[in-house]
């Protein structure tokens, strides 16, 4: 299968320009981005602030939701007065997103500019119903849905106003779950079938959208969508997303694996970074996200290793193959096993306070599982000690004959195309020791270096990782592809299994701003958060460093926090939350807060934090719990997709939730 047209360097897909007021999206158009007020857009007023606030951050498009009549007919109003406050404003589309009601729709298409709908439940409700649909029941539903689509499609096209049609993995219609289920695959033929209704009357002002929590699912529904587009001669641009990631860190990793491992591919025309904070929060991720794939698309392109596309299964998770190895005594590299973590020491000099601080109790369930010590000259190795959770990071000029006799650590270094004899050495001394080798390269050099590789005479323990490249036209996740793919070549040696180690380092970094020049953690927690995220999305990566953070307490939590993001090892309680938007029936930011400093100690729990019904039961379909707005005022519990508690009182549904997971044996005391 092919979606993109080089997993290993960005270059842009190609789509039709889809115009929303003045305002371009896709086509040759930068990447858009946007966001969503979160104010009961019958307040008029406190809405078009919120508009003016996100306009003033830098948000090129706004969406305000529309979930009933009367509130969009508040939206010509909003599009008045925000259009009023400013020249720059009128310029600003405004789009209204729909669930449920198509009557809604058909009053909010005539004042804006842009209308969302969703086609999991634009014409279908959601009970969960199992049916056997034969073909002919499921043509009448396709004519159901034409039926009721077709009225907004064609007064949209009578007005020049666009639509997004976005599906969301948790709010598929019965109907598509019933013959596809809960995958990727249901919610590009849920997406598909609006999109064929449309282009039925020759409307094409359409962007697209395939939303989940789960940033993995996000990704293989993107890919799929494009496929089938592409065999349809489709070509609309995309919108990007990872629905209700959450707050803070763990907010912004999610949506930046998601946006930034599709941006990279070249996909993508407009973004939405969601987060449960203050809509401007999100303006400043999803600027950053847009300049680092921008940047991507000017850099020349070259293929120096002659191919454009690997061996990975795009659209279905496998985790790649690699031997068994133990790295330290209490970490066995396997599939058997979650990535493993690897934290820097800026030298060896620091080595005892990098020891100290690691052992913070803060890092009692996330431990840094090894070492990386720099060492720039063969005296130092006689000092560190011989502990077998060091990995000495070599600099060039040391050879395999200056290292002590049987040293217990695993070595790092980098080999090129020329290094061959060198490399034989240090395979031998690390064979012979029974120790590990790291070994530095790229998938060109690789290649270079097979021959003799293959040609050891015993097996030896190795690991690959990137040589640093800052000229490549590879883009640092395009790079380890690459080096996956190189090693797969070596089939049937044994090497062609060998685990590979993801290093963030100031090399990898998509730089729009320079390493020395940052001012905020948030380039760092994206560039890392991309590549770690991107590739164990893929199934690539057996081990973890984030070596762009000083600070190794910081360094071993953010590399954690990644791997939880793209589900890779679960270190924590896993909250599912949507950020706010009008149809929110509770403070979302602080009953998040609250419900985290409760319950952030279960490790391994997934909670669902949902402001109300529309996409909550589909999101929280494998959550263990949930907490709905049900009503103003009041909160739905439930327990993976049931719902087993009705309307109770906000002020006792924290208790509640913490009754119904202890009756459910899933809690433990905090320590």
């Amino acid at each position: 299968m092919s979606y993109c047209v080089s997993r290993f360097q960005t270059i842009r897909r190609r789509t039709i320009e889809v115009k929303a007021g003045a305002v371009g999206m896709g086509g040759d158009n930068p990447i858009r981005v946007q966001s969503m007020t979160t104010s009961d857009t019958q307040d008029i007023a406190a809405t078009v602030r919120q508009c003016i606030a996100l306009a003033e951050v830098g948000c090129e498009i706004i969406r305000i939701t529309a979930p009933n009549v009367d509130a969009a007919k508040c939206l010509r109003d909003i599009r008045q007065k925000f259009s009023a406050a400013s020249p720059t404003f009128a310029n600003i589309p405004l789009v209204a997103d729909i669930h449920f009601l198509p009557a809604a729709a058909m009053e909010a298409v005539e004042h804006v500019e842009k209308v969302r709908v969703n086609p999991g439940n634009y014409a279908d409700k959601k009970r969960f119903a199992i049916k056997d649909y034969t073909d002919a029941d499921y043509t009448d539903e396709l004519q159901r849905i034409y039926d009721a689509f077709t009225p907004l499609v064609l007064r949209a096209k009578a007005l020049g106003r666009a639509l997004r049609i976005g599906a969301n993995h948790g709010s598929l219609s019965d109907r598509i779950m019933n013959r596809y289920g809960d995958t990727p695959h249901g919610m590009v033929e849920s997406a598909l079938e609006f999109l064929r209704i449309a282009r039925s009357h020759s409307f094409d002002q359409i962007v697209l959208s395939m939303k989940s929590s789960n940033p993995k699912v996000m990704i293989q529904a993107y890919r799929l969508l494009v496929e089938r587009m592409d065999a349809e001669d489709m070509h609309y641009p995309l919108h990007l997303g990872v629905t209700e990631a959450g707050d803070g860190e763990d907010g912004r990793i999610k949506g930046a694996i998601g946006i930034g491992s599709l941006l990279q591919d070249g996909l993508g025309d407009t973004i939405r970074v969601s987060l449960t904070e203050d809509s401007v929060h999100e303006i400043p991720v999803a600027r950053a996200l847009a300049d680092k794939a921008m940047a991507l698309w000017q850099k020349p392109k070259c293929n120096p290793i002659g191919y454009t596309l690997d061996s990975i299964a795009p659209c279905q998770f496998t985790r790649r193959d690699i031997v068994s190895l133990t790295l330290a005594p209490t970490a066995e590299i396997s599939t058997k096993h979650p990535p493993r973590v690897i934290t820097r020491a800026s030298s060896g000099t620091t080595l005892p306070d990098t020891r100290a601080k690691l052992s913070s109790p803060v890092l009692a369930d996330t431990p840094a599982e090894a070492v990386l010590v720099p060492v720039s000259a063969t005296a130092e190795l006689n000092v560190l000690p011989r502990d077998k959770t060091l990995v000495l990071e070599l600099a060039p000029s040391i050879t395999a004959r200056e290292i002590p006799t049987h040293t217990p650590h695993t070595l790092l270094r980098v080999f090129t195309a020329h290094d061959a004899a060198t490399l034989r050495d240090f395979a031998t001394l690390t064979a012979k020791n029974k120790t590990i080798l790291a070994i530095a390269t790229t998938a060109a050099d690789l290649a270079a270096l097979a021959p003799m590789l293959t040609t050891l005479a015993q097996t030896p323990r190795i690991i690959f990782t990137l040589a640093p490249q800052p000229q490549t036209s590879a883009h640092p996740t395009g790079a380890y592809r690459q080096l996956a793919e190189a090693l797969r070549a070596l089939a049937p040696s044994p090497l062609a299994r060998a685990p590979i180690w993801i290093r963030n380092t100031p090399a990898t970094a998509l730089a729009t701003v320079p390493i020395e020049n940052r001012e905020s953690k948030i380039e760092n927690l994206l560039d890392a958060s991309i590549l770690t995220g991107s590739l164990l999305c893929d199934g690539i990566g057996d081990i973890v460093s984030v070596e762009t953070e000083p600070d190794p307490v910081r360094a071993t939590k953010l590399a954690y926090n990644i791997l939880q993001g793209a589900g890779a090892r679960i270190s924590k309680t896993e909250f599912v939350a949507c950020p706010s938007c009008g149809r929110t029936l509770f403070d979302l930011q602080t009953t998040t807060q609250r419900i985290r400093e409760k319950t952030g100690h279960l490790k391994g729990l997934k909670l669902a934090i949902m402001g109300c019904i529309v996409n909550g039961p589909g999101e929280m379909a494998d959550a263990d719990f949930g907490y709905v707005g049900g009503a103003p005022g009041k909160i739905n519990l439930y327990v993976g997709k049931n719902c087993v508690h009705y309307n109770i009182p906000q002020a006792d549904a924290d208790n509640r939730l913490i009754e119904l997971i202890k009756r459910h044996g899933k809690w433990v005391d905090p320590a």
